[in-house]
């Protein structure tokens, strides 16, 4: 797979003249998805028309508006399905609204491609609606849906079937993939049949400019000598349970009174989270934001001397890039987080590593890290070089504007 190069983007952005791009994401607003986000201002550089279908959410709860040039359109959802009615009722509202709005954008400017985003391995359903008039299906893996499947219900069965198959039926709709990492890209060819060529590395990477380096805040250490950062959704799949018995050992076990927790993020087990903590009688120790602006984030994390990625250890978390990971690197904050595959390719010398869902060795590498400000230091500056070298959005531009163009040679060769 051949990306373009900075002078091809300018070259190509000036050739464009029609690429008309309809992008469906079910799990996120827009533009509170970054990575979709990422993608759609990529692509309306470049000169495409761009289109956006998301659900709304907390600060973005308008159906219709142009950001940046992009047309955003969102829809509402049932509030946090739980259990097999719960993501029926979910994912046949999604998809209802999803088709009602790909058709207004249809009519009021036109799309050549569908960019579909997962979970679910279902949006495939709204690319064969379209179909008949010549519309091609890209896919966005975000996620391995049976694999996600397994660590939230920790079993299989038929609906893990079921998942296998709208997985495969998503993969064969498909005419080009973009995965996240090569792990994904790899299931894109083994599981889904997909050509090598036609799958391209996409990676979730940080815009540089959006992370600042700041000064830290000493307030947010809430009198505490240090603090402990963490960044993300909070969700059955996020290991925050065992983050608290972390805690828990850190304080009782280790008899440290002297570490702050910093937890930016929301999620439908934020409320189970919280009340663990207070169970255990931690409440003084954490700081709980909920679904925090971007400067909170920013203050949070710059002022944490260590940041921790408590993702539990599961089939999907050991083949995932965690877009924390690569933002604690990006500010220069060493990492604490489980031993899995991708974590490493992502970190690799910029983190420590504990024992698979272990959470006192987790909180004795965070009590390691707090006592070694000079290992801190030199861990963040290689978290922030492996960004600046290889994992920054810019080194993921030319590769999605390349599956484009390798879309669109399709395109325009059925239509010559």
């Amino acid at each position: 797979m051949k990306a373009s190069t900075g002078n091809e983007i300018e070259a190509s952005a000036e050739s464009i003249y029609d690429r008309r791009v309809l992008i469906i994401v079910e799990n996120l607003p827009v533009p509170f998805d970054r990575r979709v986000w990422s993608e759609a201002t990529t692509l309306r550089a470049a000169g495409y028309t761009v289109s956006v279908i998301s659900p709304t959410g907390k600060g973005f709860e308008a159906e219709y508006e142009v950001i940046d040039g992009i047309h955003v359109y969102r829809h509402k959802l049932p509030v946090d399905a739980r259990g097999a009615f719960g993501y029926l009722r979910e994912y046949s509202s999604a998809l209802f609204h999803e088709a009602r709005l790909a058709w207004k954008v249809k009519r009021e400017r036109g799309f050549h491609v569908i960019h579909g985003c997962n979970p679910p391995d279902l949006i495939f359903l709204i690319g064969w609606l379209f179909r008949p008039f010549g519309v091609r299906y890209l896919f966005d893996h975000h996620d391995i849906c049976p694999e996600l499947f397994e660590a939230k219900f920790e079993k299989r069965g038929l609906l893990h079937s079921a998942m296998k198959f709208f997985e495969w039926l998503t993969f064969k709709t498909a005419s080009v993939s973009i995965a996240t990492n090569e792990s994904y890209r790899g299931i894109a060819i083994s599981r889904g049949g997909m050509d090598p060529e036609d799958v391209f590395v996409v990676r979730s990477g940080p815009k540089i400019e959006k992370l600042q380096l700041r000064e830290p805040k000493p307030e947010l250490k809430k009198g505490f000598a240090h603090l402990v950062g963490y960044v993300g959704v909070i969700g059955q799949q996020e290991g925050m349970d065992l983050l608290s018995e972390a805690a828990d050992h850190i304080v009782n076990g280790m008899k440290r009174k002297d570490i702050h927790f910093g937890i930016v993020g929301g999620g439908p087990e934020l409320p189970v989270v919280q009340a663990d903590v207070e169970k255990r009688g931690l409440g003084p120790y954490f700081t709980f934001t909920g679904r925090a602006p971007d400067d909170l984030l920013l203050d949070m994390l710059n002022t944490a001397d260590v940041c921790v990625n408590p993702d539990r250890v599961t089939p999907m978390n050991d083949l995932s890039t965690m877009n924390k990971i690569l933002e604690y690197m990006t500010l220069k904050k060493p990492i604490v987080q489980f031993d899995m595959r991708e974590g490493r390719v992502s970190a690799g010398e910029a983190s420590l590593y504990a024992r698979k869902n272990d959470a006192r060795d987790l909180a004795e590498k965070i009590v390691e890290l707090i006592d070694d400000p000079e290992r801190r230091a030199k861990m963040g500056e290689i978290g922030r070089k492996r960004v600046l070298d290889t994992y920054s959005w810019d080194h993921s531009v030319p590769v999605l504007l390349a599956a484009y163009d390798r879309l669109f040679e399709r395109i325009e060769k059925k239509s010559a």
